[in-house]
């Protein structure tokens, strides 16, 4: 199969590049039309949260709302007065608000300060309003605000505010990491590639396999909604198995330049063997993805289907356009010998680490082992409004009502009901509540439709703090007489963390399965898939403590620029474990086929480790370079949620590139010896009948019609004669299964 591609494209080649490049044109057409039907969608609608927010939105006429905080003057002076409320009856006229209150209009204390010297304007925006609408009136809020009040602050924070800086600050970070990191990125490629033909490989491959992605996407926007990180998540996979991929190509065509082929020769050579490697590694990175699917929730479904589109997309790419463009381009690129392990630094490492096997294997398992403790204490936040820069108008805001707005300091927790609030029992019940330790505030909703009320119990404390998580607690363990909902932001975040602890075992479960299987057919062995998924668990478990002890803990705060409140984004560790596994995955692969291929070459073990290391290792190392340019561009973000993804995806990298791959890997492989390569009788008999076994080492020439003496050369990994290293390799199993 991968013959047959390899000489349809170097046959083909102008035919192959216009198809791409007009792929690349329909693609950016689709960009605009994509971002527009892009949008972000509820809960999955299972959670009681979820069903008592559902009860909620039906009864209410009402939208989301917007917070106006007027700080400075006292608010009982008559100017304060006068201005506070024209710019109510202003804010009132803007488009989708469908009412504003202030502190002249409504008594509550709620919305006055315990100083006197500040108050808020509440302003409710319409029903089912959209992304773009909502976020026109609060930025025309905004607006209407700046010196509305002589002498005061005037700040719009709020639900809808936050949604909406939330929004804008992710998107910021995401364009401006790539600003900084693609210049960056793209000199870096010019050194690790060695000339700029070769350098602008994978940035064709990335943006034509980007562009296709777009057209995909678009087609899917018909069938389900598509959040608007779902663009994100296609340039950052995009383009970092554009990199990955064509690095593992470019080398195997040097080499096979080195050996003396042509260049039909080469490029046939470069996808019968990193082809299938390429292609392993993709089914490696689309598995991981795939576990996102288990959650049913639409976030991580939406970056499931995004994220597979884009790696098969970038596989399809790897496999056509990049060899068409050596095919073009061959000539002008520099030949290099394969090296063996005497040859670099890669394999004289080996040769260190097989020297000490077991002290170098149980040192780096006791250092991953041991970062892995701060994860053991993590707590979970969503949406909070510290998460936000400090230059945010809705974290002030937020930060103001905490400190001084009693009873208005934070969401209240929602108890639905299907009975009217007339009913006596809600009274009761309510005025039960306001004697519960930790409430701040009680009261019920007015102007609900149908059979339904609602009582908001506002807790002391933040949103998602201690005290709104007990009383969530006791809110649904000790209910009164009628049938109740409990809602609100905190109970949606417990409810959150209760659907991923029970279905990530499953999503786990289902990715080692796949995971195993995938690199049984690569290996053919039972314990390497075994002890590659171990290792990646250590791997992931050091990335995870490292994120909890950086951004929980608050360790390294001021050199990153973020305020820690003791908690990480609940949504992390589910996007970093797929991401994170998929890219290591992906190294375990590149690494894995180097040593297999040297082991069916020479047939001893330390040999063939320390040889796939020195060929591999400069390909892992700078490909785990590259990406670290683009991971930590977003670690030097200022939303909190991209910082985590950022730094902990570099750490995940960076961990895997150099202890893993380069230490652990030649150590345990070096202790199992033999045992590498051992299988039960009947999984070696499917794996001879299903397998995907690597091509011949020497180049395959590219001729239709090969003469016989060229046969050999030719013959696919299929047909090419069994290695001898192949029947000594059967009789170790032999003396091993004894």
């Amino acid at each position: 199969m991968f013959a047959i591609v390899a000489r349809f494209c170097v046959t083909h080649r102008r035919w192959v590049l216009a198809a791409w490049m007009l792929l690349l044109v329909i693609g950016l057409a689709a960009v605009l039309p994509l971002f527009g039907k892009l949008k972000d969608s509820g809960g999955s609608g299972s959670s009681e949260s979820a069903r008592g927010a559902a009860i909620v939105a039906k009864a209410t006429s009402q939208g989301p709302s917007a917070v106006v905080l007027v700080q400075g003057p006292p608010v009982n002076a008559p100017s304060t007065r006068t201005a506070v409320q024209t710019l109510t009856a202003k804010l009132d006229r803007v488009p989708n608000v469908t009412g504003a209150v202030n502190a002249y209009t409504n008594s509550s204390s709620r919305l006055r300060a315990r100083d006197g010297h500040a108050s808020l304007i509440v302003v409710s925006l319409a029903k089912n309003i959209s992304r773009t609408a909502e976020s026109t009136a609060v930025s025309a809020m905004r607006a209407d605000a700046a010196g509305s009040v002589p002498g005061a602050q005037v700040k719009v924070g709020g639900d809808a505010a936050v949604t909406v800086d939330n929004n804008n600050a992710a998107q910021s970070d995401f364009y401006r990491a790539d600003l900084i990191a693609f210049p960056i990125l793209f000199v870096a490629l010019f050194f690790i590639f060695g000339g700029l033909r070769a350098a602008l490989l994978p940035l064709f491959a990335g943006l034509a396999a980007i562009a296709t992605t777009c057209i995909a996407l678009l087609g899917v926007t018909y069938v389900t909604s598509l959040a608007s990180y779902a663009l994100e998540v296609v340039m950052l996979l995009g383009l970092g198995l554009a990199v990955d991929y064509s690095l593992l190509m470019v080398n195997r065509f040097r080499e096979a330049r080195g050996g003396g082929a042509d260049v039909a020769g080469a490029v046939a050579h470069t996808v019968a063997t990193a082809g299938r490697t390429v292609t392993f590694s993709a089914l490696t990175v689309a598995t991981a993805l795939s576990g996102l699917f288990v959650f049913g929730d639409p976030s991580f479904t939406a970056v499931a289907i995004s994220g597979i589109a884009t790696v098969l997309i970038a596989l399809a790419a790897a496999l056509t356009l990049i060899p068409a463009l050596l095919a073009a381009w061959g000539p002008k690129l520099k030949a290099k010998a394969r090296q063996d392990a005497a040859d670099g630094l890669f394999g004289k490492l080996a040769r260190k680490v097989q020297a000490r096997p077991l002290v170098a294997a149980l040192g780096v398992a006791g250092l991953l082992a041991a970062a892995v403790l701060p994860f053991l204490h993590a707590h979970y936040g969503n949406g909070d409004p510290r998460t936000l820069p400090a230059s945010s108008q809705s974290r002030q805001v937020a930060q103001t009502l905490l400190a001084d707005f009693p009873g208005a300091q934070s969401d209240p927790i929602q108890v639905v009901a299907r009975i009217p609030a007339s009913d006596p029992r809600v009274g009761a019940y309510a005025a039960s509540l306001a004697y519960q330790p930790g409430v701040a505030a009680v009261s019920l909703e007015p102007g609900l439709h149908g059979n339904a009320s609602v009582i908001d119990v506002t807790p002391a404390g933040s949103t998602q703090g201690s005290t709104a998580q007990h009383l969530v607690s006791v809110l649904r363990d000790v209910r009164p007489a009628f049938r109740t909902w409990i809602t609100g932001s905190e109970a949606s975040l417990a409810d959150f963390k209760a659907e991923i602890a029970s279905r990530a075992p499953w999503a786990a479960t289902w990715i080692a399965v796949a995971t195993f299987a995938l690199l049984f057919l690569m290996t053919g062995s039972v314990l390497i898939p075994l002890k590659a998924l171990v290792m990646n668990v250590l791997s992931l478990g050091a990335t995870f403590g490292a994120l909890v002890w950086v951004f929980q803990d608050g360790h390294l705060a001021s050199l990153l620029g973020f305020t820690a409140f003791g908690a990480i984004e609940i949504w992390a560790p589910v996007i970093i474990f797929t991401f994170a596994f998929g890219l290591s995955m992906d190294y375990e692969v590149f690494l894995l086929s180097r040593i297999k291929e040297a082991y069916d070459e020479t047939g001893n073990t330390n040999d063939a480790v320390a040889h796939g290391l020195q060929r591999s290792g400069r390909i892992i190392t700078s490909a785990a370079f590259l990406m670290l340019i683009v991971f930590l561009g977003y670690a030097a973000g200022h939303t909190l949620g991209v910082k985590e993804f950022g730094l902990a995806l570099a750490i995940a990298v960076a961990v895997d590139a150099t202890l893993i791959r380069c230490i652990l890997v030649p150590a345990t492989m070096t202790l199992l010896g033999k045992a590498n390569w051992w299988a039960p009788a009947p999984l070696r008999r499917l794996h001879q009948r299903l397998g995907l076994h690597e091509a011949p080492a020497l180049p395959v020439a590219l001729a239709p019609d090969p003469a016989p003496s060229s046969a050999p050369l030719a013959a696919s990994a299929a047909d090419s004669p069994e290695p001898a290293s192949e029947q000594a390799r059967r009789e170790e199993d032999l003396q091993l299964a004894a």
